[in-house]
């Protein structure tokens, strides 16, 4: 059975895809599809079956000459129980999914994305929705830097 991951932002249309589109990426560069499976969700339900929102979508397309697939979804408590780890790309996020789980069952699952980041000292993945052209391309950064950063911790723990 692959590792599964779960990238969750807000709202499941500019940062979480991004991650799991970029990861998906990075696992078909090393030739690593089927053993980890990505996917996304956002701890709000305002987007729900939206594509990823188009300047994100440029962005990647820009940077990576990467196409985001996707449409969002709300993230579920059974998530918690369903994934081997969750990565919230800011401290809300991670606030509100350990709230989903009041009895730190699956607290151990859930970690920042910015935790895995070797180059960009960033604690959060800031939220591009409201800015301009830079903070999306920084986005794309960001996250390249921390799911390859991942990608070698999931190497070095011996997942893939």
């Amino acid at each position: 059975m692959p590792y599964q991951i779960l990238f969750v932002c807000l709202g499941n249309i500019c940062r979480s895809p991004s991650a799991e589109n970029i990861m998906n990426y990075l696992l078909e560069q090393r030739g690593l599809q089927g053993k980890i499976t990505c996917d996304s969700a956002g701890t709000g339900g305002w987007h729900v079956g939206n594509p990823p929102d188009r300047r994100m979508a440029a962005a990647a397309q820009k940077k990576l000459n990467l196409t985001l697939k996707g449409s969002a979804r709300q993230f579920q408590p059974s998530d918690l129980e369903d994934f081997d780890l969750i990565l919230a790309m800011d401290g809300d996020n991670y606030r509100d999914i350990l709230q989903l789980d009041p009895r730190g069952s699956y607290h151990h699952k859930v970690k920042l994305m910015c935790s895995y980041c070797r180059h960009h000292p960033d604690d959060d993945v800031p939220d591009p929705y409201y800015g301009g052209t830079d903070g999306f391309n920084y986005v794309i950064d960001l996250l390249m830097d921390a799911c390859e950063g991942l990608l070698d911790q999931l190497r070095q723990d011996s997942v893939c």
